[in-house]
């Protein structure tokens, strides 16, 4: 593909996980809700978005489930995979950005990174991302204002009791994509340790303050059991 002088941008789905929390017997992502696998929910909301360039999914090595999962997928041109994923977000991320890197894609493009697990994703909130970060020097996330009082834990498990009321003014809940140049994200997570949870935090721990545009509440992380039955009822119209 040639990289013209004016920026792309291209969307990254981590999607090397195993699926622990999920209790789903298997990787989540490749769970069937509303009839199809959970990333193919993902992948064609982002496919549907025409400014993005490519959608790479990255893949564990020995991930085997991917390919009868996406189907008639495989045939767009602009789905890539790389088969890079490391045991943690930030690696796998970090194997996506090279495979990028050695397609041609540039360091002043954009990479939109995306749960696999946000299956909800609207073409239109990727496009208020785009639309927020096209100029912006640093880029940014897709978050909301937390809404909920929020309380500090202390303690575990069954014996886990307040400690504290969290002020929440100020106070956001990050969401994805999130939005950040190949040049400025590829050396924030050389950098990235245990406390770098998101790109967003990468970026945040080299000093710059990305920008925060408003998500949407059903723009959910499928992590639990019940949020499948959510995601069910929210993509199935029941």
């Amino acid at each position: 593909m040639q990289i013209g002088i004016s920026p792309c941008c291209y969307a990254l789905v981590p999607c090397a996980g195993i699926g622990q929390r999920a209790g789903a017997g298997g990787p989540k992502q490749y769970r069937v809700i509303a009839g199809a696998a959970m990333v193919v929910h993902t992948l064609r909301a982002l496919l549907a978005v025409p400014r993005l360039a490519a959608v790479l999914v990255v893949l564990s090595p020995e991930d085997e489930g991917f390919e009868a999962a996406a189907g008639e997928l495989l045939d767009d041109p602009r789905l890539w995979v790389a088969r890079c994923g490391g045991a943690s977000r930030a690696e796998s991320v970090a194997g996506g950005l090279q495979a990028l890197a050695d397609r041609g894609v540039a360091p002043h493009d954009w990479v939109l990174v995306h749960d696999a697990a946000r299956c909800l994703v609207a073409p239109a909130w990727v496009d208020r991302l785009i639309d927020a970060c096209a100029d912006d020097e640093v880029g940014g996330l897709l978050a909301l204002p937390v809404a909920d009082t929020l309380k500090q834990q202390i303690g575990a498990g069954p014996q886990a009791r307040v400690a504290a009321t969290v002020d929440r003014a100020g106070k956001w809940a990050a969401q994805t994509p999130q939005m950040f140049r190949r040049g400025l994200l590829q050396p924030a997570l050389r950098q990235a340790d245990e406390r770098i949870t998101d790109e967003s935090s990468a970026i945040e721990a080299l000093g710059h303050a990305p920008r925060l545009v408003r998500g949407d509440l059903l723009n959910l992380k499928v992590t639990w059991p019940e949020d499948f039955v959510l995601a069910e009822r929210l993509l199935g119209g029941n």
